[in-house]
């Protein structure tokens, strides 16, 4: 196991992944960051974008996450997300539809708005365009 680390991958829904793997590069906010074996310990906020996970020297999967933590020790490398998917399974219209209403409430906000709800906005807009970066990428 020691040419491998631990990755898991939690959403609020359910344990996504969970599996021995030989890297994973995790979107941090400021900027991505590869884990390997023996990789120092660090806690990290997660941007939107792509987790990729490495096997077999390649990247054999993709998945979108809007956010979240990241926990890395020198064996396991976990992944909190609030919101997470395989970019296979993003269905790329439906991201463009998020990414339009997304705009559209950070452009025409309500009145009656407060600083909370405009932050709220501006996030959904920052995972609605990862979504279709990721989306696009495939």
């Amino acid at each position: 196991m020691a040419d491998q680390v631990e990755f898991e991958l939690v959403s609020p829904a359910k344990l996504l992944v969970s599996e021995a793997v030989e890297m994973v590069v995790v979107p941090g906010v400021e900027g991505d960051f590869g884990v390997l074996p023996g990789h120092a310990p660090v806690i990290s906020q997660v941007r939107p974008g792509v987790i990729d996970i490495h096997g077999d020297g390649k990247v054999i999967r993709r998945i979108f996450v809007a956010g979240g933590f990241a926990e890395v020790t020198t064996e396991r490398c976990t992944v909190l997300a609030e919101e997470a998917r395989p970019v296979e399974d993003i269905d790329a219209a439906q991201a463009e539809q998020r990414l339009v209403a997304a705009r559209t409430a950070v452009e025409h906000p309500t009145d009656d708005a407060d600083p909370g709800e405009a932050r709220a906005r501006a996030r959904e807009l920052r995972v609605a365009e990862a979504q279709v970066m990721a989306a696009q990428q495939g």
